[in-house]
């Protein structure tokens, strides 16, 4: 009950706060377009918008809940909340299931976008796409809770982006196959979350997909709770 608490006061607080809210709806669908433009509806097309149906919420749930837990810290909110029977876990768990239902909108607008509006065929069903991006969407949220711990300023936080999100995306197979790397980027490579929500998608509808999404989604259980370890009350 604390969590569920917990998530619906992210919630009533994002519900509020336009900017984000359009942020994560709508600026997804606006990149898919570009990106429709850019390939001129060629099946290129296809494929990458595939993949960035995975890779925008993970790359925007990192920004924000980094963001949003540093001011949370910096304001001494967290230090009033946990103060009370709220506990760590309780929080971070608050904050990936707030998260989650608004990634679940983000993901149903965005794939919707992307194939009643731009044409996107894919072999897997639409419904698994959304699955997919959600879940990276909570992974982004987790390894943003705990990135956040590691820094003082919202500035700050934004760097930990080249360094956390950018090597994930280089190494993931979307501009070069991994087959293709050096050995030790390709081994670089297999301890990735992202790498894995990747290969999800582009293998979505198979066997292969499943296991690819337990893997993320252990990803995920454990940067939750490195980033309940890590938690600081107050930034100074």
């Amino acid at each position: 009950m604390i969590t569920l608490a917990t998530a619906a006061r992210i919630l009533r607080q994002l519900r509020h706060d336009r900017r984000t809210v359009a942020l994560l709806v709508v600026v997804p669908s606006v990149l898919l377009a570009l990106l429709y433009f850019m390939y001129d509806g060629s099946r290129a097309f296809d494929r990458i918008a595939l993949i960035m149906l995975g890779v925008f919420p993970f790359v925007i749930m990192f920004l924000v809940t980094s963001i949003a837990m540093l001011r949370e810290r910096t304001s001494g909110t967290l230090e009033r909340l946990l103060t009370t029977p709220l506990g760590k876990i309780d929080l971070l768990f608050g904050y990936g299931i707030a998260f989650g239902l608004a990634a679940t909108v983000q993901a149903a607008v965005a794939v919707g976008t992307a194939y009643l509006v731009l044409g996107l065929e894919t072999d897997g069903s639409a419904g698994l796409v959304v699955l997919i991006a959600v879940i990276n969407a909570v992974l982004g949220v987790a390894l943003g809770l705990f990135c956040s711990a590691f820094a003082r300023t919202e500035f700050q936080a934004v760097q930990f982006l080249p360094v956390v999100v950018v090597p994930q995306l280089l190494l993931c197979g979307l501009f070069v196959p991994r087959g293709q790397m050096a050995g030790w980027l390709q081994a670089i490579s297999d301890v990735l979350p992202l790498t894995y929500a990747v290969d999800a998608l582009t293998g979505v509808g198979t066997t292969t997909m499943w296991r690819d999404l337990v893997i993320v989604s252990g990803a995920v259980v454990l940067a939750l709770l490195l980033a309940a370890a890590t938690l600081r009350r107050r930034t100074g």
